[in-house]
């Protein structure tokens, strides 16, 4: 599932992160923010118009990323939200 879709205050790790071109530079730095498998996340909020743009918790960390960006994010749930 892409983190776009995710449910709002639903727990999920991230999978991966997808390329869409060779050297994306989007995708690249979506890593370097901590965006890796393995890791915790957590859509906490969606603004007021179009639902642009989602609040995301990834750790500690909080970021503001649009849905396109978000939707490059392959996330599993998890269960119980633990």
């Amino acid at each position: 599932m892409k983190l776009s879709e995710l449910p709002h205050r639903t727990a999920a790790t991230v999978e991966t992160v997808d390329d869409q071109a060779p050297n994306d530079t989007i995708a690249r730095r979506l890593r370097e923010l901590g965006f890796v498998a393995g890791e915790r996340v957590e859509v906490m909020a969606a603004g007021p118009v179009a639902a642009e743009p989602l609040l995301v918790q990834i750790g500690y960390t909080r970021f503001a990323l649009r849905r396109s960006e978000a939707a490059r994010v392959r996330v599993t749930p998890l269960e119980n939200g633990a």
